[in-house]
């Protein structure tokens, strides 16, 4: 039961909920209409990164073994485009927010995100994959740019 509860969007909600809380104690405003378009684009990102694994009828839920390596769309730019999103729609909401003190949450939420999930997608998509996968993998970054 814990583990099925353990999903990116429980960590997602839980640095929003500390972001805004941060927001409640102090908050700076000037970055809505920027945070707001963030949060835009990463829900939108996020669609269509579901949309092309659904399409290709392979999971997206962690910890689920992959049936394909999507590569293409938003798979072309990064190999984690929901994961990116994530971060994007948690950047968004602390800029529309105004909280500035929660800004040092998204490069922790990237960490543990990494950590706790990309690390085991990776290996799974390896051994599913083997060389198409090493060969995508050296070609796209995690992100959007290699961390």
């Amino acid at each position: 039961m814990i583990r099925e509860l353990d999903i990116p969007p429980l960590w997602l909600g839980l640095a929003l909920l500390a972001s805004w809380a941060l927001a409640q104690v102090w908050a700076v405003p000037g970055a809505e209409g920027f945070g707001a378009a963030l949060v835009l684009a990463g829900v939108a990102m996020m669609g269509l990164a579901v949309g092309g694994m659904v399409l290709a009828r392979t999971a997206f839920v962690p910890r689920r073994d992959p049936t394909a390596l999507v590569t293409g769309g938003l798979f072309r730019i990064s190999r984690n485009p929901i994961y990116l999103a994530d971060a994007m729609i948690l950047a968004g909401a602390i800029l529309w927010w105004g909280a500035v003190l929660a800004l040092p949450l998204v490069p922790l939420f990237m960490v543990w995100i990494t950590r706790r999930y990309i690390r085991d997608e990776e290996a799974r998509l390896r051994a599913g994959f083997g060389a198409q996968y090493d060969a995508w993998a050296a070609q796209v970054p995690r992100w959007l740019w290699r961390f």
